[in-house]
């Protein structure tokens, strides 16, 4: 039989060398800072409940059922409650059904969380790591904006009081196929206004720090005490591509088990599978997570930007289809 013709990796030696030293710097700028690297599994007995995201399954001999993580989250968080103090990981992560010109369902997350940070502080943080990560592209001062303030600009709508046929009546004027059946949830047609409308017009030139999401998008973050319409989360876009996803941590192990259970109901309603909920992550909270803040970075996309290349594709060895 003869060998197959797409062997080689898809990404240049040239990309595959900026790819390297861009994981130099990575671990340049935490050891500078005292923040110790970690290794933890990818494979888990539980997984996220989040309905955006869909786990990838395997079976363990003699162990049975096992998810492989889209994030390292819930397993770092577990050593943040144990004493680790600051830490940070380059993983590997997966996530099912995402294919696309910026998705691979395998690809590289660089999280971090420091203690006694809060949203505005990991902001700083997460800045400092890009500046030293893209210092080729003097991107000179971040935009901040609110979530609001984003949407106010971008789609002259207020995303925390439009009714849902104003959010469709946006997406329909911005010519957005609408997805069959129509969504008729509120955060289902923020997430695609964000994704279509707002995201691709953010951080053209400059870091963009979009923070103040609605709290029915808080996931793991905090409420802000002021104002608990609004979660302490936020999101980097650069050039129109989302980087990261940052919170405040919620560390109050009862709301995190009311809020999986409403992911639970939500992928029920749905149709979608339902996954365990991590038993250990709830253990960890009641144990004690101290006052943290952390983020999520996909690695995979700040290589893109850095190598000024449209696809994930060609900054990684072997996608998908290669392997």
């Amino acid at each position: 039989m003869s060998a197959p013709g797409d062997w080689p990796p898809s990404a240049t030696q040239a990309t595959l060398q900026l790819r390297a030293e861009l994981l130099r710097r990575v671990r340049e700028y935490f050891a500078a800072a005292g923040v110790m690297e970690v290794q933890t599994p990818m494979l888990s007995r539980a997984t996220v409940t989040d309905v955006h995201l869909a786990s990838l399954r395997t079976r363990v001999a003699g162990h049975g059922e096992f998810y492989l993580q889209t994030s390292p989250e819930y397993a770092m968080k577990r050593l943040l409650a144990a004493g680790s103090g600051d830490i940070y990981q380059i993983a590997p992560v997966f996530r099912d059904a995402e294919r696309g010109t910026q998705h691979n369902p395998e690809f590289t997350m660089v999280e971090w969380y420091r203690a006694g940070f809060d949203a505005n502080a990991l902001m700083n943080d997460a800045s400092s790591l890009l500046d030293a990560l893209l210092i080729e592209r003097q991107l000179g001062t971040a935009q901040r904006l609110t979530y609001r303030e984003a949407f106010l600009r971008h789609t002259q709508i207020d995303p925390l009081t439009a009714p849902v046929a104003d959010l469709l009546a946006c997406a329909r004027a911005h010519e957005i196929p609408l997805p069959s059946p129509t969504p008729d949830e509120r955060d289902a047609c923020l997430d695609l206004l964000m994704s279509t409308v707002v995201g691709p017009r953010l951080g053209q030139g400059q870091l963009s720090f979009i923070y103040d999401y609605p709290a029915s998008q808080a996931a793991l973050a905090r409420l802000k005490p002021d104002d608990p319409s609004v979660a302490e989360r936020f999101e980097i876009y650069l050039q129109g591509v989302e980087l990261a996803n940052g919170f405040h941590e919620l560390a109050d192990a009862r709301e995190q088990r009311a809020r999986f259970g409403q992911d639970l109901q939500q992928r029920r309603a749905r149709g979608l599978s339902e996954p365990p909920v991590d038993e250990r992550l709830l253990g960890a909270l009641t144990a004690g997570l101290p006052d943290c803040a952390g983020i999520a970075l996909g690695f995979d996309r700040v290589v893109m930007l850095a190598a000024g290349v449209r696809t994930i594709d060609e900054v990684l060895a072997f996608p998908i289809e290669r392997c």
